[in-house]
């Protein structure tokens, strides 16, 4: 049963398995009472949904084994789930999460593009507070996270949970060399692949790292796992248009699976111990689009199809490998993507099949417009939130650091999390207390954009990204910006910006002041990474 925002009788009455029979039984029996049973029934439902609500208020649980799952460039409308009518690929591993969880259908990544996203997800602070206010970074890169900047892993780390990230990482790493020459392009020769790498995951708060340094299309195409190059990158190998060092058995189509193992593995290992944390940062369904053989066709809708269907296997077999470790009641399960479907999936060839990877939003991977940046955000956690729910408080994946201190009861210092607001209530059907006014959006090329209540605010003519049309493809005389209003008009077609120039002010002056401040949420004020932030950006000709 479906209950919006809310909890059915008979759903949390599901929960109490044995013991509700046994009680029906028993009060039928002595009582004969169709009316005193209904009384009963309330009663017992009333028990268990204040069973739930315990932990928000007083922190009584011990806690919980955190999984988060973050996969890469999956649109908000491929979950079956979230876009029923215009949705044609089968996920029904996800789809379950959502039946036994709460699914969040204003929840936005900070960014419309990857790098930028991880690094907001894990530090709970807009990426365009550092040096990096637009695209990405490569495989070769230096670390991206500050050396002494708090982040998911060691927030959790230091309350006593073991802590892994298992995948892509794409954040940046110190990456030996056998010389000092500088690195230029994707196929450096001088890699030092017996040599210790520094400032990745382990040194950011994760004891534990399985993965590759960026996307699965950047080199090197060779596993990491802690500090050390799993072999050497002795050959040469392209997976799309990157040329460049490859470790001999590294092969694109078998980094899904790989992920998918080492995280059961080490949910298995970690089962009996103390509480543990896995990030879980899937390659899926990212170029090289590389569905494994067993899922070639199984959509009918071309390999992007078959590639969501086996991210939702591997998401599916993560959640199995929780439950048959008796570890479901208090594990919270998140999953998530880093933005909106990329253009790589012939999105013309899926719509013309009847599939909208964005749902009803629109642009896709890089935009302002919501297909960039809205993305699926499901959360299960048996004991505390309720099953098939749904909140449509607006959150954002920055929101993570606050809601996982929440959970563990920690505050966090001044110098962390400075545009992180913590959503734990709305898993009890709570308003969000924020101190925040509204979320940030920022595109691939670095145009920002304004979310508050139902406006929205785009500084930007176009799509700020990769649709058309871009902004050196718009008409001279077309409004400077953008403005919506996102209840009325979730497909951002009747832009209001010149009508409505007082709401369009508004959003404008505070996002400069959150910018300004160095934080979006309550506090003194604090310096970003780089004193100049260009709101307004000038067109580029491409």
């Amino acid at each position: 049963m479906f209950v919006a925002g809310g909890r059915s009788a008979f759903t949390c009455l599901e929960l109490v398995g044995d013991y509700s029979s046994s009680l029906v039984d028993i009060t039928m029996t002595i009582l004969g009472s169709r009316s005193c049973l209904v009384g009963i029934l309330c009663s017992l439902s009333l028990f268990v949904a204040s069973s739930r609500t315990s932990f928000a208020e007083t922190g009584s649980l011990d806690h919980p084994n955190i999984v988060l799952i973050l996969a890469d460039d999956l649109g908000y409308g491929d979950i079956q789930c979230l876009n029923p009518e215009r949705g044609k690929i089968s996920t029904p591993h996800i789809d379950s999460l959502a039946q036994q969880g709460i699914t969040f259908t204003d929840a936005h990544s900070t960014s419309s593009v990857c790098t930028p996203t991880r690094y907001s997800l894990l530090t709970g602070r807009y990426n365009w507070r550092t040096s990096l206010q637009r695209f990405v970074i490569y495989g070769y890169d230096p670390p991206m996270i500050e050396q002494d900047r708090m982040t998911l892993g060691s927030l959790l780390q230091t309350s006593g949970y073991k802590t892994a990230a298992i995948g892509k990482w794409h954040l940046g790493m110190t990456i030996p060399y056998t010389d000092e020459r500088r690195v230029r392009g994707h196929n450096p020769p001088n890699v030092d692949w017996d040599a210790r790498i520094s400032d990745g995951p382990n040194e950011r708060g994760f004891d534990y790292y399985f993965g590759i340094s960026a996307s699965l299309d950047m080199t090197p195409y060779i596993y990491i796992e802690n500090d050390r190059f799993v072999g050497k990158g002795n050959v040469v190998k392209a997976f799309g248009f990157r040329k460049g060092p490859a470790e001999p058995d590294f092969e694109a189509v078998d980094v899904l699976p790989k992920i998918q193992d080492k995280t059961v593995e080490f949910i298995s290992k970690e089962r009996d111990n103390q509480p543990f944390f896995a990030f879980v940062s899937l390659t899926s369904p990212h170029t090289p689009i590389a569905p494994a053989k067993e899922w070639e066709g199984k959509s009918g809708l071309g390999r992007y199809g078959d590639f969501v269907m086996q991210t939702d296997s591997v998401v599916g077999e993560i959640t199995r490998a929780i439950d048959e470790a008796g570890l479901k009641e208090n594990t919270l399960i998140i999953f998530t993507a880093d933005n909106g479907c990329s253009k790589s999936a012939r999105i013309p060839d899926l719509q013309a099949k009847g599939h909208y990877p964005s749902a009803q939003y629109r642009g896709s991977k890089g935009d302002l417009w919501d297909g960039g940046h809205r993305i699926p955000l499901i959360a299960r956690w048996p004991a505390q939130i309720a099953p098939a729910t749904q909140s449509d408080q607006l959150i954002c994946q920055s929101d993570c650091l606050a809601t996982f201190a929440d959970i563990v009861g920690k505050k966090l210092p001044e110098s962390a999390g400075e545009d992180s607001v913590s959503f734990l209530p709305a898993f009890y059907d709570k308003p969000i207390e924020s101190t925040r006014t509204g979320v940030i959006h920022h595109s691939i090329d670095g145009y920002f954009s304004y979310r508050h209540g139902k406006w929205k605010l785009l500084l930007a003519r176009g799509s700020g990204g990769l649709t058309a049309p871009r902004e050196h493809q718009v008409a001279e005389d077309s409004p400077i910006g953008q403005l919506y209003d996102m209840d009325a008009d979730p497909g951002e077609t009747n832009n209001l910006y010149e009508s409505h120039p007082e709401v369009a002010k508004q959003l404008l002056d505070q996002l400069t002041s959150d910018i300004e401040n160095g934080r979006s949420t309550a506090g003194d004020p604090v310096p970003n990474d780089v004193e100049n932030i260009v709101l307004w950006k000038k067109p580029t000709k491409k």
